[in-house]
């Protein structure tokens, strides 16, 4: 009998091993806590039966109870906070498993059988990483502290505590260690120095303690260049055990590397050269700055006069039958390439049918590959997407016409409906819409040319972050649930507009859902003219 549980075991672990991406997505995360909530009532049940031997599991299920139960009242908000889901990653991809190899003393036991059962639909290693690496993100973007996020104070989330989670000391060892192993000692020692200044302040950790995270920290600020800092971090570190032998060795190779540089250069410059090196290190987005200033609501402004020129109207689309009567409201929220957003476009109902469709359907984001034309999926969008066709519901049918009604384009021509949802500090980095000249055939397969225009809806409000910034010009469109935007991404000649280069900003607490049409050149001959200025 042992022997076939451990077959059915493996074979269930096997499964497990498809990888779903769970951190891209929020929506799809929300399932997780509903298994998480079934794990621990059938924990509960087991810790009934054998409460005596096991007092240790029953604390450990009283914890994640009232975890789950708080997040299975409102899960998107829940999840909508970062560190929760960061959790969420983390006790399902490694504290359940602990668990597991704790109870199966008992393989017969019930609580054993459908925890197994359920791990198929766990996440993996991959998913804690990504979770992790999203909390780093929004470190950076929103320029904040490691003390905000362990404490979970972020800006724009609930005061209500349930909604609220911390990290740990282990938490933010483990935070360290991701950043480690992937050689960003920069992350490495900020998040070093958080589970220190935790274990400082009093906390305890049964795994964790300070000469580990010194051992880290020493290495980590060498890295960087700082000697200076390298060399006190690894005094502090054999005051606490002087027997530890690669601590010896730094002490002794720092020593030596600060003397070789101090006789070199002097001491401050020395001091000053360490201060250069430490900090973020670049990277391959060339504009990440600027990317980054928008999605914080800073960088460019327009000027007095510029803004003047911006006006919110009744529009009718050149008194389009529909809209006679009932115009829309349409609101300019940039002129140079124009952008504008039409407001109360959609209603929750049809919002909320449109989750509805496209949830179970979700799969990771993917991007056409400059080179090969090939889709794939990339670091810099995080989100999951589904695709949904105008003959699949009348509700998706009836936002495409509405959309052709109040564009004047041709949808015939045009993509199905886009739907997206972001996943635990959801982005999607600096991109074009249109496909370039220097693209292999963009497009090409769909006969319908390039996309001409973008529409894109906001299907949830976002307490913090999630803006859409177009990093050329400088502006910075907020989400607003139930309103669309809307702008050209060719001139009339058919070139490519390139002030439309545009980014997803990382989502910094809430849950975004966008849905977006791109509508293609054919049949918008006669509907969007060229005109007799060849600037255009």
């Amino acid at each position: 009998m042992a022997l076939s549980c451990l077959l059915i075991h493996l074979l269930l672990f096997s499964l497990s091993s498809a990888h779903n991406d769970f951190f891209t997505s929020i929506g799809h995360m929300t399932d997780l806590l509903f298994t998480e909530k079934d794990l621990v009532v059938s924990l509960k049940d087991y810790i009934r039966a054998e409460e005596s031997k096991l007092e240790q599991i029953k604390k450990w299920a009283d914890r994640l109870d009232v975890l789950s139960a708080a997040g299975s009242q409102d899960p998107e908000g829940f999840l909508g906070h970062p560190v929760n889901a960061f959790k969420l990653m983390k006790r399902l991809n490694t504290e359940w498993t602990e668990l597991e190899s704790l109870v199966l003393t008992d393989v017969s036991d019930a609580f054993v059988s459908n925890l197994t059962i359920q791990r198929q639909h766990f996440p993996n290693d991959d998913d804690q990483i990504g979770a992790a690496k999203a909390l780093m993100r929004l470190l950076d973007t929103y320029q904040l502290d490691t003390d905000t996020i362990a404490t979970g104070r972020l800006p724009g989330s609930s005061s209500d505590p349930s909604h609220r989670s911390v990290l740990t000391v282990d938490d933010c060892y483990d935070l360290g260690k991701v950043a480690y192993s992937e050689a960003d000692y920069y992350h490495t020692e900020l998040w070093m120095v958080q589970a220190l200044k935790q274990l400082e302040q009093g906390e305890t950790s049964s795994t964790v303690d300070v000469v580990t995270i010194l051992d880290y920290l020493s290495y980590s600020v060498y890295q960087q260049g700082a000697l200076e800092r390298a060399l006190d971090f690894t005094r502090k570190l054999l005051e606490l055990d002087p027997t530890h032998q690669r601590a010896n060795g730094n002490l002794k190779y720092f020593e030596y590397q600060l003397g070789k540089q101090m006789k070199v250069e002097g001491r401050e410059e020395e001091e000053a050269e360490g201060r250069k090196r430490k900090g973020r290190p670049d990277d391959y987005l060339p504009e990440r700055k600027k990317y980054e200033e928008l999605c914080r609501g800073e960088g460019l402004r327009m000027t007095p006069r510029r803004e003047s020129r911006l006006f919110c109207r009744y529009y009718d689309n050149n008194h389009h039958p529909k809209y006679v009567i009932g115009p829309v409201k349409q609101e300019d929220e940039w002129d140079r390439p124009r952008i504008v957003r039409y407001h109360d476009i959609v209603s929750d109902r049809e919002m909320e049918k449109v989750k509805e469709l496209a949830k179970p359907r979700l799969r990771r984001a993917t991007i056409s590959n400059p080179t090969t034309g090939v889709l794939e999926t990339a670091h810099y969008r995080i989100s999951k997407s589904a695709w949904l066709g105008a003959f699949e519901h009348p509700v998706v049918d009836r936002i495409n016409q509405r959309i052709e009604d109040i564009t004047g384009l041709d949808v015939n021509t045009a993509e199905d409906l886009q739907v997206a949802n972001y996943g635990v500090g959801g982005q999607y980095e600096p991109h074009f819409d249109f496909g370039r000249k220097d693209e292999p055939d963009a497009f090409e397969e769909l006969g319908t040319g390039n996309r001409i225009a973008t529409w894109l809806l906001y299907m949830s409000d976002v307490p913090a972050g999630g803006a859409t910034v177009f990093t050329d010009v400088g502006a910075a469109i907020w989400p607003k649930k139930g309103t669309a935007v809307f702008w050209y991404n060719l001139y009339p000649s058919g070139e490519g507009d390139y002030r439309t280069r545009h980014a997803a900003c990382p989502v910094l607490v809430g849950n975004k859902w966008v849905s977006n049409k791109w509508i293609h050149e054919r049949g918008q001959e006669f509907r969007r003219r060229c005109s007799l200025q060849e600037t255009d």
